[in-house]
């Protein structure tokens, strides 16, 4: 059956949950406080890129399957289905911030008190929030509106960014948190449109899903820095990574998902979910050594390709210009939400490199941080004219496969700085590049000045 579903908040996860839950025929009240983005969500405009996203929320819009206003009391009075989209940042020191959530339950409480509503509602947490918080939830609620069927469940989102859409209408997996059977009944028929190719829901109790999203990205974030902890000890024995990914990443014990070395991971749930998981673990007397470490080598990567940069140059990048291909943290989005180009754009100003950047889709996000303090390419070889070096900080699918000889005929010498590992190394052999990537020997060709 389709069900009225109230998403609170409009962010990567609220937006593409509310436009997907329209999508297979319900009717969704996305709620905001943002005037400007509710009237562009209004219009059939995403706020954020997401590939497929402006297609799908612009047939719902049309088809008036979807609905946004700044009115919380509209979601709490007309939907059954309330589903908490907010934001939980890390504080000073590592702990998730939950006072978007604690606010808008006792608002969202308030209300049912308020218009004395006597119908169940179902209040689902996506946030990414630290064990304990469905029980916090409930607690507030009940503490204001204590006389009514109000079922707070858990309800842990998985979804990649660049794929979020697919990702939401055919998941690997739903895990729903509650020991509640009205909830647990509810909540199953909700997801069923989207497992009828055989993916499983998995019904845990509120902590085991809570423990769950935390435990998937932390495990993520640890196989990409055990790549990368790898990568300095290959570059160090001759050896190359991606040998070394192809030889481990072919066991099924293993996978051959998130084994790409690189500059790191970024974005808006590695950092701070691992930050998360690391503070609750310490409180509990529990700390997690391996995600600790994880976290540590994460920081390193980025510092060290830095460094061999700096090198490089023999420490002289004042005045030194700096093409970089790629902005978002990762590819086929625009969040630059702890990118890794950030740490190394900041690095090189303050070395007084001059900037020329490139990315298909953050521009405008980058230009809100750093203003006029580097200068904007409209195409990736725009970004190269003149340059020094180029550095590669997004593995964007259109860098794959540049012209090399218009590389070569604009830059002032072919020095490539790969922190993505787009090229082998025998192409840039061929090509006449200067190479320096992760995990790999750097490539000299003959013809090559180094000095």
């Amino acid at each position: 059956m389709s069900y009225t579903i109230g998403v609170i908040g409009t962010g990567y996860v609220g937006l593409v949950t509310g436009t997907c839950l329209a999508e297979v025929g319900n009717t969704v009240v996305c709620v905001d406080v943002d005037p400007a983005k509710v009237e562009m969500l209004s219009a059939g405009i995403p706020t954020i890129y997401e590939r497929g996203l402006d297609q799908v929320l612009e047939r719902n819009v049309r088809e008036q399957r979807i609905r946004f206003t700044l009115d919380l009391h509209e979601a709490v009075t007309t939907c059954s289905i309330i589903m908490l989209c907010l934001p939980t940042p890390p504080g000073k020191d590592g702990q998730a911030d939950l006072a978007a959530v604690e606010h808008v339950a006792a608002e969202l409480a308030r209300i049912v008190e308020q218009y004395n509503i006597t119908e169940p509602r179902i209040i689902v947490n996506k946030s990414t929030v630290p064990v304990g918080t469905t029980q916090r939830v409930r607690d507030i609620m009940q503490a204001i509106a204590p006389e009514r069927d109000l079922y707070v469940v858990s309800n842990p989102e998985f979804l990649r960014e660049g794929f979020a859409v697919e990702d939401f209408m055919k998941p690997g997996r739903v895990i729903v948190g509650t020991q509640d059977p009205y909830a647990r009944e509810i909540m199953r028929d909700l997801y069923q449109p989207f497992v009828r190719g055989g993916s499983p829901i998995y019904v845990f109790d509120e902590r085991s899903a809570e423990v769950a999203k935390y435990a998937a990205n932390a495990f993520l974030a640890v196989k990409i820095s055990f790549m990368n902890d790898l990568s300095e000890y290959c570059e160090r024995v001759g050896a190359d990574i991606e040998n070394v990914r192809l030889g481990i990443g072919s066991d099924d014990r293993i996978g051959r998902r998130f084994l790409f070395a690189g500059l790191g991971y970024g974005g808006s749930c590695f950092p701070k979910d691992v930050q998360a998981i690391i503070h609750s673990a310490r409180a509990m007397d529990t700390p997690l050594e391996i995600v600790e470490a994880t976290q540590v080598v994460n920081r390193h990567q980025a510092d060290r390709f830095i460094e061999r940069l700096r090198h490089r140059f023999d420490h002289k990048l004042e005045g030194r210009d700096v093409a970089i291909w790629g902005l978002a943290f990762k590819p086929n989005t625009d969040d630059v939400r702890e990118a890794p180009s950030f740490t190394v754009i900041n690095a090189l100003l303050a070395d007084g490199a001059r900037i020329h950047a490139y990315d298909p889709e953050a521009r405008e996000n980058v230009e809100r941080i750093y203003g006029d303090r580097i200068r904007y390419a409209d195409t990736m070889y725009d970004a190269v004219v003149d340059a020094d070096v180029l550095v590669i900080a997004t593995e964007w699918n259109e860098f794959r496969n540049p012209n090399f000889g218009k590389l070569r005929s604009t830059m002032t010498r072919p020095l490539i700085f790969d922190g993505r590992n787009l090229y082998t190394l025998d192409e840039m052999q061929a090509e006449g590049f200067e190479y320096h990537s992760i995990g790999r020997s750097t490539v000299h060709p003959p013809d090559v000045n180094v000095d």
